[in-house]
């Protein structure tokens, strides 16, 4: 008897039509068996065919392990510099009000995210987005759903202004930590002077942050000739998610991001939630309701999903993307002055008509990328 994930592959495989630098004809795979062959082979060429879009195939790269961290010429690693970013990463003496740090945003034990729709921050303000964890933000190319920063140790001043998060004035939060004696044994092991500054602080956590990566997942064991980790929902929703669901024309590289920004379908045009995404830094038209792509590692940990976080679970996400990412207008902004600024979804993005079990086997495949609740005690900070 033919399983019934066997007959849903057989019949998935039969219309795709799939393109990949490395192979340029058509291949289909039989059943599970063999698929469960090639992905857990340790080679990554003789892999199936990935569905690509023309605007993706140039360039490239497929999902697998994360590289090794690059550190920036201009702030190299130290052990001390970490351990002093990871003070301050936690230090709530950053914010006016004595009472928020990044850590309040980004929890260790909630996958460096909050797990609430939008983060409170001063004054139990709620901020515009959703919080995206900091996990594996070492391989960004550029910070927060919008790109404003450049890199992390950009990144790490945006929250210390901002009047919604933590409310304080850059200087005044300099001259906070300066006044604290603690830390200037810190500051001198990490830099070799006890100064403290703004650009020490940038660095420092963003060096702390480039050390928050994740650990080996149940998918990187798999391709690692591991084939008996999966289960058959996992080897379907692995290929689903290189095929017919399309996800890899988006989540792709071991860090599961291109990096790239895209028109999801969620800009909520006309609504009080409506947000223009890139478009709010560069002022091109053509980045209205444009949002980086998050890294689909540890997934399954940082719900609720979409840069407002208005879907709770997984399968939300998922239904979304299948029935082609609709966005929803209101008619009377048609014909107006806004109507020049509708923005289009991502041609990219099209309706998938997966099945219910198909939908299962994705979600399946994407749990596959969590590596375990992080525990970590927040330091004992400097007085």
């Amino acid at each position: 008897m033919i399983s019934t994930l066997s007959k849903i592959l057989i019949a998935s495989l039969a219309i795709l039509s799939l393109s990949c630098k490395h192979h340029s004809e058509t291949q289909e795979y039989q059943s599970l068996a063999e698929l469960r062959k090639l992905y857990a082979s340790g080679d990554p060429t003789i892999w199936p065919n990935p569905n690509l879009d023309s605007s993706v195939v140039e360039g490239f790269e497929d999902i697998g392990h994360l590289p090794d961290v690059q550190h920036p010429v201009t702030n190299p690693y130290s052990k001390e510099k970490a351990d002093l970013g990871k003070k301050l990463f936690f230090d709530p003496r950053l914010s006016l009000s004595g009472q928020i740090a990044c850590a309040s945003c980004h929890n260790p034990e909630l996958a460096w995210t909050d797990n609430i729709t939008r983060s409170f921050g001063h004054d139990r303000q709620n901020g515009k987005r959703n919080a995206m964890t900091i996990m594996n933000a070492a391989f960004a190319h550029e910070l927060f759903w919008d790109g404003r920063a450049k890199s992390l140790e950009d990144q790490a001043r945006f929250p210390i202004a901002d009047q919604v998060e933590m409310n304080e004035k850059l200087n005044i939060a300099v001259d906070k930590i300066d006044a604290v004696e603690g830390y200037k044994p810190l500051f001198e092991n990490a830099f070799g002077t006890t100064e403290v500054s703004l650009e020490r602080i940038q660095k420092a956590i963003a060096t702390f942050e480039r050390t928050v990566i994740s650990h080996t997942s149940k998918f990187d064991r798999f391709i690692d000739n591991r084939p008996d980790l999966f289960t058959d929902q996992e080897v379907l929703g692995l290929h689903l998610f290189r095929t017919k669901a399309r996800c890899i024309n988006c989540h792709n590289t071991g860090y599961f991001s291109d990096n790239q920004y895209h028109n999801d379908g969620q800009v909520l045009f006309g609504t009080k939630d409506e947000d223009f995404g890139r478009f709010i830094v560069t002022g091109d038209t053509a980045d209205i309701g444009k949002f980086r792509t998050p890294t689909l590692r540890e997934v399954a940990r940082t719900g609720p999903w979409m840069h407002h976080g208005h879907f709770p679970s997984l399968r939300d996400v998922v239904e979304f993307y299948n029935l082609g990412n609709p966005q929803v207008v209101q008619k009377k902004y048609r014909g107006t002055p806004r109507d020049s600024l509708i923005p289009k979804v991502s041609p990219i993005l099209q309706k998938l008509n997966l099945s219910r079990e198909e939908m299962d086997a994705l979600e399946a495949f994407m749990r596959t990328l969590s590596s375990g609740d992080t525990r970590m005690r927040a330091p004992e900070l400097p007085k």
